[in-house]
C-alpha cells in the first residue's frame, strides 16, 4: 500500500502552482503584439481608405462628381437604412417661457409611436415674416442642449433673428435609456455610455444608434416645417463634438437642410484611428469603411450647399486630418463652380468653442440663409434650468415612459428572429445559407500560406513538458501558444481557448484531466487576449473592462473580433496537421471564447470533437436583454441576426461530437428552458437527421458539481 501511494505521489501528473506562462517576454521584435487587434483592424482599414483616396482623387468633372454623390448617397442609406415609416408627430407644448427680447416652447414629439424627444423652440421676437431656422445638436454631455456652452451659441442666435430648435439626443438630457429613479442617474454611466451600450444590440440586429439618431433629426425638420414662424426653404443646421457628428450625419440625410456648420467633428478615420481611435456608437456606421466612406463623403454628399467645418488646431479629432478633409471637400465645390460655399475655420484651442468659430459660424449662417446682420458674439443671460426643463420629472422615462431604443430595436428584432425561425423550418437550403453568411458577416478569411512556428523554449514538468512556440496570425501580429505533451501522448490535440489567455488554461485544474488521458493541450492566446491583450487603447466606451470602440473597429472595416480569431484558430490547426503530424484535433473553449471556437468549427471541419463551455446560448438573447455582460461584446457580429444566430453555427457541426455545458444567455445567467426552447429543438432535429442524436450532449451541471466526469465522457 505505501509502495502504490509513493509510486502515484511520484509519477502521476501534478499541476504547476499558479504561474504566468509568457512566450513573447524576450523576444522585443514582437512584445509590442499588446496592441495587435487593434493594430491589424487599423492597418486594414488604412488600406481601404488608401483605396477610396485613389478613387476620389481621379475625379475631376461635375458629371464624375455626380456619380459619386449618387453612389454615396446610395451607400448611406444602405448603410444606415431602411428608416422607419414616417408618423404622426404628436407634438405637445409643454411650457411657454417669454423673455424679454425672444420666447421658448419646451416641446414633446413622437419621432417614432411612443418614442418621446425632448426639445425647446427659441423664437425671437420682433419678427414679421417667416424666420430661418437652425437646428442645434448638442454634444456629450448629461445636460444635453440645456449645457452652458450650448446655450450660449442657441441663444447668439436667437438674438440675431434665427428661431432655433434644440433637442435631446437619446442617452442625454432628459431622454436617458437607463434611468435608475432611485438612484438619480444612469445605470450604465455618461452619454458615451448610453449610446454605446444599446449601440451594440443594434448593430447585431443589422441596425445602428446613429439610425435612430439620424431619424430623431429628420423629424426635427419635420416638426420646424409645421411651424408658421419658420422659413422652409432657409434651414441649418450646427453642433459641436457629439452635435457635430449629428449635424454632419442629418444634413447628409436630409437635403432640406440648406446650410450646415458642423463643429469639432470631422477629421478622417485615418488621422482618428492613428489618434484616438473609434468613438462611441453613434459616430459608426456599418461596414463604413468597407463600403468606401470617409469623413468626407458626409459633406461632399451635399455639394454645393453651403458648409462650414468648424475645426481647433488642439482638438482630439485630429486637425491634420480635418485640414486634409477640407482640401479634398473643396475640390468637388470648385467643380460645381461654387467654391465660396465651402470654408473651414480654426483656431487655437482645445476641443472647445471659441469667440472666433462661433463668430464665423454665425456670420456663415447670416449670408447662407440671407439673414443679415452683427456677427458679434454677444453676453447673454441663460434661462433657469425650470425654464428649460420639458417633462415634470425631468426624464422621458419618470414622466412619460414610452420607447427606448433597446425596446424599439428588440421588436425589430423578434421580427428578425420569427423569419429566422421560419426560414429553419421551411428552407432545405437553410444551413448552408447560414454558414456562408456568417462567414460574409464575421469578415472571416480562410489562412493564407503555411506558417513557420517558432519554438521559443520548455518547461520539463513531472509527467509532461510545456513548450512555448508563436506562429505569425492573420496580421503581422504573432500568436503565442503552449504545448502541454504528456509523457505517454496518444497522438490526439486538444486546443484549447480560455478568455484569461493560455496561462490561466494551464493553471487550471481541468487540464490534468486530458493529460492523465494522454493528450497533448494546445493552450494559446487570441489577439485581444493574454499576451495580446489590448492595454494600450480603451478608447471613450470602455465598459466592464471592455473596449467597445476595439468592436466599432471591426463593425467599420466589415470584420468581426470572433472571424478573426475563428481564422487565427484554423491557422492553428494547420500548423498542428502539418507539423506535428496530427490528424485528429479536438477543440474545447471556455466563456466568450466559445463563440470563436463554434466559428472555427463550422467552417473547418477537421476539428472532430468541440467542447463548449458556459457558451453564449445565442446573439438572440443578448440583444433581447435589456442589461447584458459586456464581456461578450467580442463575441457578437454586426447583422448577424438578419442571417443566422449561434445555435445555427452549432447545428453546422453536425454530424461531429458536440458537448454543451451550462449555456448562459446574455446576462451571463443561466439559460431559461422554455427560452431556448427552439434553438434547442432545432439543434437536435438536425442532429437527429444525421443519426448522430448521440454525438450532441446538452448538460446542466449541478451546482458544485465537477467538471471533469463530463470532460472525461467528451474524451471518449
Amino acid at each position: 500500500m505505501v509502495f502504490s501511494f509513493l509510486f502515484l505521489f511520484l509519477f502521476s501528473i501534478r499541476l504547476p502552482a499558479q504561474e504566468k506562462y509568457e512566450v513573447l517576454q524576450d523576444w522585443l521584435w514582437f512584445k509590442s503584439s499588446s496592441n495587435a487587434l487593434y493594430d491589424h483592424m487599423a492597418g486594414q482599414a488604412f488600406h481601404l481608405l488608401q483605396q477610396r483616396k485613389d478613387r476620389v482623387n481621379a475625379i475631376g468633372s461635375p458629371a464624375e462628381w455626380q456619380h459619386r454623390q449618387e453612389e454615396v448617397k446610395k451607400i448611406l442609406f444602405d448603410i444606415v437604412g431602411p428608416f422607419p415609416q414616417k408618423t404622426p408627430l404628436n407634438p405637445a407644448i409643454i411650457q411657454r417661457v417669454k423673455k424679454e427680447d425672444y420666447s421658448i416652447e419646451n416641446i414633446v414629439f413622437e419621432s417614432q409611436p411612443g418614442f418621446y424627444v425632448t426639445a425647446s423652440l427659441y423664437i425671437p421676437g420682433g419678427f414679421k415674416k417667416k424666420a430661418p431656422a437652425i437646428i442645434y445638436c448638442s454634444g456629450h454631455t448629461n445636460e444635453g442642449y440645456r449645457g452652458t456652452v450650448y446655450q450660449h451659441v442657441i441663444l447668439n442666435l436667437v438674438k440675431k433673428g434665427f428661431v432655433v430648435f434644440a433637442f435631446d439626443p437619446v442617452g442625454q438630457g432628459e431622454r436617458l435609456q437607463y434611468w435608475d429613479a432611485t438612484a438619480g442617474k444612469s445605470t450604465v454611466g455618461g452619454p458615451t455610455h448610453e449610446h454605446s451600450y444599446p449601440g451594440v444590440q443594434a448593430f447585431i440586429s443589422g441596425s445602428s444608434l446613429a439610425k435612430y439618431m439620424i431619424w430623431d433629426g429628420i423629424r426635427a425638420v419635420d416638426y420646424l416645417l409645421t411651424r408658421k414662424e419658420v422659413d422652409p426653404n432657409r434651414i441649418g443646421i450646427t453642433g459641436r463634438s457629439g452635435g457635430g457628428t449629428q449635424s454632419a450625419y442629418i444634413a447628409a440625410f436630409d437635403d432640406r437642410i440648406y446650410a450646415a456648420a458642423p463643429e469639432n467633428y470631422i477629421t478622417s478615420f485615418t488621422r482618428l484611428l492613428q489618434s484616438i481611435g473609434p468613438q462611441d456608437a453613434e459616430q459608426n456606421m456599418f461596414h463604413e469603411i468597407a463600403r468606401g466612406l470617409d469623413h468626407g463623403d458626409l459633406l461632399e454628399v451635399r455639394a454645393p450647399k453651403p458648409t462650414l467645418m468648424i475645426t481647433t488646431t488642439r482638438d482630439m479629432f485630429s486637425i491634420q486630418g480635418a485640414r486634409e478633409t477640407a482640401r479634398e471637400v473643396s475640390r468637388i465645390f470648385k467643380a460645381y463652380n461654387k467654391p465660396e460655399n465651402f470654408r473651414q475655420i480654426e483656431d487655437d484651442a482645445t476641443h472647445s468653442t471659441t469667440q472666433k468659430n462661433r463668430e464665423a459660424m454665425y456670420a456663415f449662417f447670416q449670408k447662407y440663409l440671407d439673414h443679415p446682420g452683427d456677427s458679434t458674439d454677444l453676453e447673454v443671460q441663460l434661462p433657469s434650468a425650470e425654464e428649460l426643463r420639458v417633462t415634470a420629472g425631468g426624464q422621458v422615462a419618470a414622466s412619460i415612459g414610452g420607447e427606448t431604443v433597446f425596446s424599439l430595436n428588440k421588436k425589430e428584432t423578434e421580427k428578425n428572429i420569427n423569419r429566422l425561425y421560419e426560414r429553419r423550418k421551411n428552407s432545405p437550403d437553410f444551413l448552408p445559407d447560414a454558414l456562408r453568411s456568417a462567414k460574409t458577416l464575421s469578415g472571416f478569411k480562410e489562412p493564407g500560406e503555411d506558417r513557420e512556428a517558432v519554438f521559443a523554449g520548455r518547461f520539463q514538468k513531472t509527467g509532461y513538458a510545456i513548450e512555448k512556440y508563436f506562429i505569425r496570425g492573420e496580421g503581422e501580429y504573432v500568436i503565442p501558444y503552449l504545448l502541454v505533451v504528456p509523457e505517454k501522448a496518444n497522438g490526439k490535440i486538444v486546443l484549447v481557448l480560455n478568455p484569461d489567455g493560455k496561462s490561466a488554461e494551464i493553471n487550471n485544474g481541468d487540464i490534468k484531466t486530458f493529460m492523465e488521458k494522454g493528450f497533448t493541450v494546445l493552450a494559446t492566446d487570441m489577439p485581444g487576449v493574454g499576451e495580446l491583450s489590448n492595454d494600450s487603447y480603451k478608447g471613450d466606451s470602455f465598459i466592464s473592462n471592455t473596449s467597445y470602440g476595439v468592436w466599432y473597429l471591426s463593425v467599420l472595416t466589415g470584420r468581426s473580433i470572433a472571424g478573426i480569431r475563428a481564422g487565427d484558430v484554423i491557422r492553428l490547426v494547420n500548423w498542428l496537421e502539418k507539423d506535428r503530424g496530427v490528424q485528429e484535433v479536438w477543440g474545447l473553449a471556455r466563456g466568450p471564447m466559445t463563440s470563436v471556437m463554434l466559428y472555427a468549427a463550422a467552417f473547418d471541419q477537421r476539428i472532430k470533437k468541440i467542447g463548449l463551455i458556459t457558451p453564449l446560448a445565442s446573439y438572440r438573447s443578448l440583444v433581447m436583454n435589456r442589461s447584458y455582460d459586456p464581456g461578450f461584446v467580442f463575441s457578437g457580429v454586426a447583422g448577424a441576426l438578419q442571417s443566422y444566430d449561434l445555435p445555427d453555427l452549432a447545428a453546422g457541426i453536425a454530424p461531429r461530437k458536440l458537448m454543451i455545458i451550462d449555456a448562459v444567455d446574455g446576462r451571463n445567467s443561466p439559460v431559461d428552458a422554455e427560452a431556448v426552447r427552439a434553438d434547442v429543438n432545432f439543434l437536435q432535429s438536425v442532429y437527429h437527421r444525421r443519426g448522430a442524436d448521440q454525438n450532441l450532449q446538452l448538460v446542466e451541471k449541478a451546482a458544485g458539481e465537477n467538471l471533469s466526469r463530463y470532460l472525461l465522457e467528451w474524451l471518449r
